[in-house]
């Protein structure tokens, strides 16, 4: 008899363990697949965490366990083989401990969508096939006329059953055992058919810092490199190293959308050694690629976040470019940190990682100055040119505001007209998508909100629709107040979507394409909108910080940030942080080849300090500073956090819980360790249910988690359900 531990496919925190079944098939039963497994009255999909063979029958068993027990047989099994080898079920361990997160919540982030230990799993798409038609004899004698034909078409090899000329004449071939039918296994997404580049050779910085990552004694290397300095050629070239010496390499960056580009760079120096993985793939592409890149016939992998759990072999290189970027950051549970995963599998590993950035986060940089990462930088741009000159426009002052406009300014406008004259393109950011940022009722004032998390909702001109940017949630345009039943409205706000409506007034001459969120939906217009820009068949583009990470767009001669100030109105520690790296990276997307960049910051904050320092490129006196106010507030890196979220349909039941469980932590008296609460969250609700939470910080975590889920788990039978973010971005 075996008896199987099973977790269940329901993520909530009391279903947190395995339950047990027993096994009697005449299939041997083996650990990490996934199993059908009645639950409740229901059937659910379980991952089998472990087995135990034993001698006892089933009365014995079960009179062990106190309770009866349901037996499983092989029509339970839905994996003939583990669907995730030791070392990533070792890694999904270590996660789940870390970020205090279910380990079934774990997995399922982990596995695509047709892997996944889910019920919708089972009608995600499985292996695609192609019938194809191999000849068994060439010989002619007894066929007819379109027989021939046909096996005169066979003659090269296989042929493709679609391109048969006759279905009559294939099947009187197959009877006549001249042929038959097989099935090969095919990918969904086409492969590299590409003239392959050679190597380009380094420049000589570039070769310092390729020089100084592979002599470095430290398995983590922080490779500071100013925008434009060519760290991707260093990236390939430290992949043509390893891979000649039988390792492979997993290379990560921050968007979506950054991804097709980085593949294109890769591809066209490794051919189809290069596989995709991220989310926006079809379910059947991610399929088709988790399953090469397990078989070990692709090498590299590319992908953003969730590619850092690929099951890549005999890994040698992980490399995280853009490594500052907050979206490497999971926003729901369980909440990983790309970078931080990165660092334990390099360790397992034994491999390098790379983390990459001009702008590196006070955490890598600060560990890098305390040698516990190796360190390396490139200060001289590949096209020799100078960082583009910034002028922060004080938005406060009359002679900066444009007659025609709202969002754009005097000195902005007039950039504007100056580079499109000199055939030269223009790059604007504003971080907020939408046409208006909210909707309120200028009667009574009353501001629509999701109903789910508490969010103002933005309306977007195109489909003419109110949408929360944080959970989706979508609805009509009101056509009177709830509240008071008037028809009188008020925009507020201002969002890409008006942006670049307002730019095609301005310039009626300019080609102009927008670029954000809602674009990038669609995989196809996202690439067409690059693509455009890249070969200048567009004038000006229009979008949020995604166009700000990582492209390369050779005639920029104008790069600005029409409102600087957004990023400040979001509450958090990090909010300083995020404002200079965006200044920074976008006045680094200008004057990259033979144009001399220029870049313009619009302000109503001129002399805050992360506005100031960005536009002069200032990173270590803006890393210094910040530092400095790191530690007096007692946040990262100096300390550690972590959000608790309860989670009640009662406002009032959520805040109670919160305040027991701040007092609870504090009888322990631990060491430098802080608690700030009840706290407003930024969102309010989620899913309908109230959210309050309690921060905390301190120098040592580890005895912390486990009392604070002690805590937290009583509550569980009470209706009030928790969330636990570690390492939290936003707080």
């Amino acid at each position: 008899m075996v008896i199987v531990s099973v977790l269940i496919e329901r993520g909530t925190r009391a279903l947190d363990n395995a339950f047990t079944y027993l096994y009697e098939g005449k299939i041997e039963l083996l650990p990490y697949v996934r199993v059908r497994v009645p639950f409740h009255g229901k059937n659910l999909i379980g991952f089998v965490e472990k087995i135990e063979k034993v001698d006892e029958n089933r009365e014995d068993i079960e009179k062990r366990f106190g309770f009866s027990l349901i037996v499983l047989n092989e029509k339970n099994i839905v994996d003939e083989s583990p669907i995730l080898d030791e070392k990533l079920i070792t890694l999904a361990r270590k996660i789940s401990s870390y970020y205090m997160a279910s380990f079934i919540t774990v997995l399922q982030a982990m596995l695509p969508p047709s892997l996944s230990p889910r019920s919708s799993s089972l009608k995600k798409p499985k292996i695609a096939y192609e019938r194809i038609v191999e000849p068994l004899s060439l010989e002619e004698e007894g066929l007819t006329p379109k027989q021939i034909e046909l096996m005169r078409l066979l003659q090269h090899g296989p042929i493709a059953a679609k391109r048969v000329p006759s279905v009559s004449a294939l099947k009187g071939c197959i009877d006549k055992k001249r042929c038959r039918i097989s099935l090969i296994e095919v990918e969904r997404k086409k492969k590299f058919e590409g003239e392959l580049e050679p190597s380009y050779p380094l420049l000589p910085f570039q070769q310092k810092a390729y020089e100084d990552i592979l002599a470095s004694d430290k398995n983590v290397i922080l490779l500071q490199g100013v925008t434009g300095s060519g760290k991707t050629e260093v990236y390939l070239h430290l992949s043509e190293y390893f891979l000649e010496r039988g390792g492979n390499v997993l290379m990560l960056v921050p968007e979506i959308n950054l991804t097709p580009r980085m593949v294109e760079y890769f591809e066209h120096r490794f051919g189809d050694k290069v596989a995709v993985l991220h989310s926006e793939l079809s379910d059947g592409e991610r399929y088709d690629a988790y399953r090469r890149i397990r078989r070990g016939d692709a090498p590299i992998v590319i992908g953003a976040r969730s590619a850092v759990f690929a099951p890549l072999p005999n890994i040698s290189l992980i490399i995280l470019d853009e490594e500052h970027v907050d979206s490497y950051k999971q926003e729901n549970a369980p909440h990983y940190h790309a970078r931080e995963v990165a660092i334990w599998r390099a360790e397992k590993e034994k491999a390098k990682l790379v983390l990459g950035s001009a702008t590196p986060s006070l955490e890598s940089k600060a560990r890098a100055l305390k040698g516990v990462y190796g360190y390396t930088e490139m200060k001289e741009r590949v096209s020799g040119k100078p960082l583009p000159s910034a002028t922060i426009i004080d938005m406060k002052l009359p002679s900066s505001r444009l007659k025609d406009s709202k969002k754009i300014s005097r000195p902005l406008a007039i950039k504007i007209k100056e580079k499109l004259e000199k055939k030269e393109q223009c790059l604007l950011l504003l971080n907020r998508r939408g046409y208006w940022v909210g909707v309120e009722c200028a009667t009574c004032g009353h501001l629509w909100i999701c109903p789910n998390c508490g969010a103002s909702l933005t309306f977007h001109k195109e489909d003419s629709l109110l949408k929360c940017h944080h959970c989706g949630h979508v609805e009509l345009y009101p056509s009177f107040c709830p509240d008071c039943h008037q028809k009188n409205f008020r925009r507020v706000g201002y969002g890409t979507e008006r942006l670049d409506e307002e730019i095609k007034r301005l310039f009626p001459e300019a080609k102009v394409a927008r670029l954000d969120s809602d674009v990038a939906s669609s995989k196809k217009r996202m690439e067409e909108v690059l693509k455009d820009f890249r070969e200048h068949k567009l004038d000006i583009l229009v979008g949020t910080q995604m166009i700000a990470k990582g492209h390369d767009f050779p005639d920029v001669g104008l790069s600005a940030l029409v409102d600087a100030d957004i990023g400040l109105m979001i509450p958090g520690y990090r909010s300083a942080e995020r404002v200079f790296n965006l200044v920074c990276q976008m006045i680094g997307r200008a004057g990259r080849a033979k144009i001399e960049g220029e870049a313009l910051v619009q302000t109503f904050n001129p002399r805050f300090s992360a506005i100031r320092l960005g536009a002069m490129q200032d990173y270590e006196t803006f890393f210094r500073e910040e530092m400095r106010v790191r530690k007096e507030g007692g946040n990262p890196p100096y300390r550690y956090l972590i959000l608790l979220s309860y989670l009640s349909k009662h406002l009032e039941k959520a805040e109670e819980a919160i305040i027991f469980t701040k007092e609870e932590l504090e009888k322990e008296q631990i060491p430098f360790t802080r608690y700030l609460g009840p706290i407003e969250s930024f969102y309010k609700e989620v899913d309908g249910r109230y959210r309050k939470s309690l921060l905390i910080s301190g120098k040592d975590m580890s005895y912390l988690k486990k009392r604070l889920k002690e805590i937290a788990d009583s509550f569980i039978k009470l209706g009030i359900t928790y969330d636990i973010d570690v390492d939290p971005l936003d707080c």
